[in-house]
């Protein structure tokens, strides 16, 4: 078994200084991984930007366009709460193949990662939620042309509902999507999921891993050919969008559970980030960085999975 981790300098855009979506936390995951061991240059591979072709399978022509063009209305990027530039098109469509590219990978190997993604709340034609494009449902819409998967599991861990992917994938029974979030966070209007598992504020590590692990079983029985992992670092105890309280070790040990799921009934499996707004960004960096670490133990069994403050 190889591992492969997609990643590209272009995750970054240029969003302004002090908004609240942490956009250097890609590179900086990436850099904290190298420097400690965990990854290795050989195991990195940069996407090429996606192709239109590829983003029309779920998203509408007009959006594509206006998105490229620079023509969306104020109420749209308003919604979508990123301020639109050519590095922002930019980093989408490279975040995107890379998440298409981990799929292609994970179903010859059993794991690949893109270390970005998990964009769940954008629809057809519009991005919500600080997510441009939804990069998971693409990557699925490539996976069935291709022929290459006929099943698919979702498995949304960010705080917040995955709307759009459920919303996407309302009328496909080929998809499960299973999403576990705060109940009363973002976004207001939530669309129906497969399972939808709603937590109350204040959630903490025994009752999210409890009710997670009896999830789990249920879920699986979807019989998938490829599960999809959201590991959004946002239900964080010190999240500033999260209303959750799980730790870091918690939320390594969910991700440890996730990924041994999908090892011991051999589903391929591929991460992505999701979100993350912790008021030190290096929390937000270091959860990240522990599902890639939990990868690595729990695939490879180098035993890097440890750092849990």
């Amino acid at each position: 078994m190889s591992y492969r981790l997609y990643y590209s300098p272009y995750y970054y855009a240029d969003i302004g200084e002090g908004h609240v979506f942490p956009i250097r936390k890609f590179e900086l995951v990436k850099d904290i991984l190298l420097k400690e061991g965990t990854l290795e240059l050989q195991e990195i591979f940069e996407p090429a930007p996606a192709k239109a072709e590829d983003l029309h399978l779920v998203h509408t022509e007009d959006y594509i366009s206006r998105l490229v063009d620079g023509t969306l209305t104020t109420k749209e990027i308003r919604k979508l709460g990123l301020p639109w530039s050519q590095s922002l098109v930019r980093r989408s469509f490279h975040a995107i193949s890379g998440t298409i590219e981990a799929a292609k990978y994970a179903v010859k190997s059993g794991i690949a990662s893109n270390l970005a993604g998990g964009t769940h709340h954008a629809f057809p034609d519009r991005g919500e939620g600080f997510c441009v494009l939804n990069d998971v449902a693409v990557a699925i819409r490539v996976l069935q042309r291709e022929k290459l998967a006929e099943r698919f599991l979702i498995i949304d861990c960010d705080v917040h509902q995955g709307n759009g992917t459920a919303f996407i994938f309302k009328d496909d029974d080929s998809v499960f999507t299973f999403s576990m979030h705060g109940a009363k966070n973002y976004p207001l209007h939530k669309e129906k999921s497969t399972l939808d598992i709603e937590l109350p504020d204040k959630t903490g590590d025994d009752e999210f891993l409890e009710t997670l692990e009896q999830a789990l079983p249920r879920v699986i029985l979807h019989h998938p050919d490829i599960i999809f992992y959201l590991g959004g670092a946002d239900p964080f105890e010190k999240d500033k969008l999260g209303r959750l309280s799980l730790t870091k070790n918690g939320l390594m040990k969910r991700d440890e559970m996730v990924l041994e799921c999908a090892k011991d009934r051999n589903v391929p499996i591929v991460t992505t980030m999701s979100g993350g707004y912790a008021l030190d960004i290096n929390d937000t960096v270091e959860i990240h960085a522990n599902t890639i670490r939990a990868v690595k133990k729990v695939f490879f069994e180098k035993g890097l999975a440890t750092k849990s403050k």
